[in-house]
Formats: C-alpha cells, sequence, structure tokens
C-alpha cells in the first residue's frame, strides 16, 4: 500500500461500511500509526524507537499479514449478531490466535500487533455485529458493543491467582492493579473516547494538520495512560517517568508551540536510552484514527 496516509485529507467513511471495506480502514490506522514521526521510543520514519528486533519495514509487513482478517472478525460479528455477546468473544479467540500467527510468521517471530490484533478485531466484531442488527456505526455505538462482548473479562481472565504460570497481564494486574489492553476493552475504549478523541479532532480543527494533531494526542496518551508495556520494560518507575515527561511536555504546549517537534526527538531520544516503549498508547493512537473516521453518536456507557 502506497498511501500516504498520515498527509491525506480526513474523510470520514459511510456508516455503510462493508466488510471488505474494513481491510483497507485498519492497514490504513496501523500504517498512519507507526509513519507517524516523531514518536517517542516507538519505531517510525526517524528509528526504531526502543526496539532492537524491529523496525518501519517490519511493520509494514506485518500490517499486510494481519489487516486481511479484519474482515473475518467483521463477519464473525455479523453472522452471530443475534448471539449473546460473550458467546461471541469466545468465538472470536480462534480467529485472533490465527491472525497472531500470521503475523509472527510475516515478522520471523517478533511481536509487532499483539494488542492491535486485540484490539481491531474487537472493533471490527462489534461493528459486523452492529450491521447485523441493523444499527448505526458511531464511534460510541461501536465501542459500547466491545465493552457488551468484554464485560467482566478482567475479573474473569486478571483477577485469580494462578501460581507462578501468569502473563504479563495477570502479573501486572495482581501486582499493581493494572487492567492493561483488557481493562480499555472492557471500558468500551473509554480512554480513546474521553481524552485521545478529543484532542485529536480539537487540534485538527484548529491547524488542520493531522500529524500534529495526532502528535498531541499520542502526547496526552502517554501522559495519562496506564501503559502495561512501558510496566514491562521499566516498572512502574517507567511508566510514572513517562507520563510525567509527556505532562510536562504538555504544559509547555506539546507540538503546538516553537519548538515542539524538537522536544518530541528529544524525548525520544530519552526513552530509547532507558529502552522505554509506550507500545499500548500506540495501539490506542491508531484506534483513536480508526474510530475518528465515523460519527460520535451519544455517549451511553456508565
Amino acid at each position: 500500500m502506497s498511501v500516504n496516509v498520515v498527509t491525506e485529507r480526513h474523510t470520514p467513511v459511510s456508516v455503510t461500511l462493508k466488510a471488505e471495506d474494513v481491510i483497507g480502514l485498519v492497514a490504513r490506522a496501523l500504517l498512519t500509526e507507526v509513519r507517524l514521526t516523531p514518536k517517542p521510543g516507538l519505531v517510525d520514519i526517524r528509528n526504531a524507537g526502543a526496539h532492537l528486533d524491529m523496525d518501519l519495514a517490519t511493520f509494514e509487513r506485518s500490517t499486510a499479514a494481519i489487516a486481511p482478517w479484519m474482515e473475518k472478525f467483521f463477519m464473525m460479528g455479523n453472522s452471530t449478531a443475534k448471539l449473546d455477546p460473550q458467546m461471541v468473544l469466545v468465538m472470536i479467540r480462534p480467529l485472533g490466535l490465527a491472525c497472531e500467527n500470521d503475523m509472527l510468521q510475516s515478522t520471523n517471530g517478533v511481536n509487532t500487533h499483539r494488542g492491535a490484533i486485540f484490539a481491531f478485531g474487537l472493533l471490527t466484531t462489534a461493528m459486523g455485529r452492529l450491521v447485523g442488527q441493523g444499527e448505526s456505526l458511531s464511534q460510541h455505538h461501536i465501542c459500547d458493543t466491545v465493552a457488551s462482548l468484554c464485560r467482566d473479562m478482567v475479573a474473569r481472565e486478571l483477577s485469580l491467582d494462578k501460581g507462578g504460570n501468569l502473563s504479563k497481564g495477570e502479573r501486572h494486574f495482581l501486582r499493581y492493579g493494572l487492567a492493561g489492553a483488557r481493562g480499555e476493552a472492557e471500558s468500551g475504549f473509554r480512554t480513546v473516547r474521553t481524552q485521545a478523541l478529543p484532542v485529536y479532532h480539537r487540534v485538527l480543527k484548529e491547524h488542520d494538520d493531522a500529524n500534529l494533531a495526532l502528535l498531541q494526542t499520542l502526547l496526552h496518551l502517554m501522559a495519562w495512560n496506564d501503559d502495561t508495556n512501558l510496566v514491562s520494560r521499566g516498572g512502574l518507575e517507567g511508566l510514572n517517568y513517562v507520563q510525567q515527561q509527556a505532562q510536562k511536555l504538555l504544559w509547555q504546549g506539546g507540538v503546538l508551540v516553537d519548538g515542539g517537534i524538537e522536544a518530541m526527538q528529544q524525548f525520544d531520544d530519552e526513552l530509547i536510552a532507558r529502552n522505554l516503549s509506550p507500545g499500548g498508547s500506540a495501539d490506542l493512537l491508531a484506534v483513536t484514527w480508526f474510530l475518528s473516521h465515523f460519527p460520535a453518536g451519544p455517549f451511553y456507557s456508565e
């Protein structure tokens, strides 16, 4: 795919989105995120961030491998539209595992997009379910449907101590109370809806620059998202450092002031030196861009 997805004009997609359209929109979201530059600690055009095993080309291969699977998630959501939502969650897990397998084959075993597969698999399943129910595809309707698919996921999957054989997500929850990607999904992407999307739309409206809007949104996510990727690499100290530095940059105006881009580049260098990469916030940024192409709709979540 050769479209310059970062700088293209923002236009909403049709609310009558078809299954085949999902592939292109998800691919554009993932490519938009990875090509956005400069992103502190993350792979972008400038460098590989705090990663030794992946680069921009790795992410592009991974995107090409996983995007076609999004049509399958959409169709599964559509064909199970009348079933209980938590039954659907069980049914799409094999799709997620198969999608991950294709990702790993394309990257020689490197995990580039596991979090994104989780997020976009749920989003596209929710979209297929809404289409199957004859409902509208608005930001909040899609996210509320994700929340219904993931109801009680954190309590069911993270809150029980299973002994020594714990996943990273389970360890983070039991030790620090951080629910990570599961918590964000169970909330219907509350962080995206209440923080990221408002910032993105405001900056885009004021500056008519998608790059600036996305970079400023990323700073907000890094400032407030309890990113378990950072905890994995640097413990709570690493998470707190990134949040505090991002908040400091925002108080100074972020990328919207003179020298803001240079400050982001310096932040990038600092996170590389500390081996910190806010991959969870990167996933939420891609989700933000994706959802921005749908009308907002009413916010029903409690």
